[in-house]
């Protein structure tokens, strides 16, 4: 069942003779419930891409459908909804606010949105991400692994339809890289969200079930490794 399309996005910066093709007619279908790796060298474009798929950059033309609903063709107070509520971003660098702790970190999306936290879920993830008894330490008391966690969480609380990573392990040790993969996946698994994740890592792209590579703002390649 497909959860979202991409038809023939373009992203430009610039113009005339400075005009840069970030994307350059880029079209592709992900499944629901389906793990997608991205890579490519830097500067192809991959990080663009993510951030057009998660509502935050507008493409120059194309368009991006999530469950058959256009996107781009919302208004801006529209849009902004539907990134919170269908949209769970990870970045590189945690992102976290330093004066909140981890419950409040991970709490931050779900009452931006007006809405009540749901304990339940809170305990869950906190125990799925190995964060039980940590509740109330702020970013500066976590360590590089144990703040990706929570970064995880927080774009988990909202229980997404899809999961955007943006070289989630980017920072970390082989070890905790590999730990982070295994929360992703077993939330892919367990809640059948969507993943989509940029990595650099071949040993990350080698565990998702398809990886485009990207290249020059183009899809260069396509490969299933698994159904």
């Amino acid at each position: 069942m497909e959860i979202m399309r991409i038809e023939h996005i373009s992203k430009h910066y610039g113009r005339g003779e400075n005009q840069v093709a970030a994307l350059d007619d880029v079209s592709f279908q992900v499944e629901k419930g389906e793990f997608v790796a991205i890579i490519g060298p830097s500067g192809s474009g991959k990080s663009t891409l993510l951030h057009i798929l998660g509502g935050v950059e507008t493409p120059t033309s194309g368009k991006v459908f999530m469950d058959g609903q256009d996107v781009y063709a919302q208004k801006e107070e529209a849009l902004a909804v539907f990134r919170r509520r269908h949209v769970g971003l990870i970045y590189q660098f945690y992102n976290l606010i330093p004066v909140l702790n981890v419950e409040e970190n991970m709490a931050l999306p779900v009452l931006m949105d007006g809405r009540t936290v749901n304990p339940k879920r809170m305990k869950e993830l906190l125990e799925i991400l190995g964060l039980k008894g940590r509740e109330k330490r702020l970013p500066n008391e976590l360590s590089g692994g144990q703040q990706q966690r929570v970064s995880i969480g927080r774009a988990l609380m909202n229980a997404p339809a899809v999961v955007l990573a943006d070289e989630p392990t980017g920072n970390l040790d082989s070890k905790n890289s590999q730990e982070i993969v295994e929360l992703l996946k077993e939330s892919n698994r367990r809640y059948q969200q969507t993943l989509i994740v940029i990595t650099h890592d071949e040993r990350i792209a080698l565990q998702a079930d398809r990886i485009l590579s990207i290249e020059d703002g183009k899809i260069h390649r396509e490969e299933v490794l698994r159904r």
